[in-house]
């Protein structure tokens, strides 16, 4: 077959070889433009997404780091993820505890031809740009008892992951001991404490409140004497430490994931969590209504992992509540046993999740 195509292209017999070839250069030419521009959309799909994943990683960086550093683990971040080219950073706004943090970038790559050389045309440039946007996200959250009762023993503990961590550590406990009131809803002491880890990587328990709530209607002068839907007046004494301290103050600023469990030992099943979606329609969320001050409470839904870092918001008080299982559920939040709040402080934060590409 070589043979005879090699004939044919050297015959002086006829003319039609040099049409042949002539008409099957621009053939061959739209083919080639074609291999290219193929070649130059996926360059740039790839270059979209390794600045998109660029620009996320310089977000979670330290606020004291310099426009320098962002820029030099942006162009790092960008080749790692199969950027070509050259990545800039061409603008980058620290946010503060009100406003967001925001960063735009872009890239360029001058991409080789294989094809359209031929018409002289040795590289296409390929830019592409993006832009992103982290909203101050919840550094701390304070965690103040409220009102803890049932015939039960039960622990409350919140669990954070740090970033990097695949396991996570305890961070605050509630206990809560029955104290034999007798009555239909029981009442006892609760202490809370939080946990720290010293130099020597061992855990430091450092109590934080401690209530007590007993029977009777003459409570200490300050103290509000309240009455369950039993009928039952009671009064809770609260004792801080020190004196004037707000609650159980958690750093969770480089914490990637929190959650709550409550441990009950008489229960069935005896561990709750917030991030099991089998038992996590036992906590409750609320906001107080800024005119009654009653606060409502909303059951989380069965099935549904709770977000921990969405139920805080920033610069203000959530309240919690969990029911210990002595109830079936879905149930009023009058049948909860377990009540907090909890106030966020948010400021800029590490973790990736919050931050949303803008372009």
């Amino acid at each position: 077959m070589f043979r005879i195509l090699l004939g044919f292209a050297r015959s002086r017999s006829g003319s039609m070889m040099p049409l042949f070839l002539v008409s099957l250069m621009p053939l061959i030419a739209v083919i080639g433009f074609s291999v290219d521009y193929t070649s130059a959309v996926q360059t740039r799909s790839n270059q979209q997404q390794a600045l998109d994943a660029a620009i996320l990683t310089i977000t979670t960086m330290d606020t004291t780091s310099t426009l320098a550093q962002r820029q030099t683990l942006l162009q790092n971040s960008f080749i790692a993820n199969g950027g070509q080219g050259t990545a800039t950073l061409t603008n980058f706004v620290a946010g503060t505890t009100a406003t967001a943090t925001t960063a735009q970038a872009t890239a360029s790559f001058a991409m080789p031809t294989v094809f359209m050389s031929i018409a002289r045309i040795n590289t296409v440039p390929i830019a592409v740009g993006a832009a992103v946007s982290k909203p101050p996200a919840l550094v701390q959250a304070t965690f103040k008892v409220s009102g803890v009762s049932g015939y039960w023993n039960k622990t409350m503990t919140l669990y954070g992951t740090q970033f990097g961590a695949t396991t996570a550590k305890a961070l605050m406990t509630i206990d809560y001991k029955y104290g034999g009131t007798g009555d239909p809803k029981g009442y006892g002491t609760t202490n809370v404490n939080v946990l720290t880890t010293d130099s020597a990587g061992r855990t430091v328990t450092t109590l934080v409140q401690t209530q007590v709530c007993s029977l009777g209607r003459n409570p200490p002068a300050g103290v509000t004497l309240q009455k369950d839907a039993n009928g039952t007046y009671y009064y809770c004494v609260d004792t801080m430490y020190p004196a004037n301290g707000p609650g159980a103050s958690i750093d969770v600023s480089q914490m990637g994931g929190l959650s709550l469990q409550m441990y009950v030992p008489s229960g069935n099943p005896q561990y709750l969590k917030s991030n099991d979606p089998t038992t996590s329609n036992r906590l409750y969320s609320g906001v107080k209504d800024p005119v009654t001050n009653a606060v409502t409470y909303n059951e989380t839904a069965t099935g549904q992992v709770v977000d921990i870092f969405g139920l805080v918001p920033c610069g203000s008080t959530a309240y919690q509540a969990w029911e210990d299982g002595g109830n079936p559920v879905p149930a009023p939040v009058t049948n909860a046993d377990f009540f907090y709040n909890v106030t966020g402080k948010c400021d800029f934060n590490k973790r990736p999740s919050d931050t949303a590409l803008t372009q």
